[in-house]
């Protein structure tokens, strides 16, 4: 898969939590982040995803905020 995105962290998948139409999905990256994407319930179960599957969290975004 080719993406025009530069942010692409590889990691495992820890959680899916479904919700009514959009579910949750935690990607450990490494030395325990996680990074928490919410998507789709069919974008889940057309990828297939389920807890212990390598997956890439894609990040594209023209602003990224930071507080403290």
């Amino acid at each position: 898969m080719k993406l025009s995105a530069r942010n692409q962290l590889k990691g495992v998948v820890v959680e899916v939590r479904k919700g009514q139409t959009t579910a949750h999905v935690r990607v450990d990256i490494g030395s325990g982040v996680i990074v928490t994407s919410s998507i789709t319930n069919e974008a889940v179960d057309d990828l297939g995803l389920k807890v212990g599957d390598h997956a890439i969290a894609v990040i594209k975004a023209s602003d990224v905020m930071i507080g403290k």
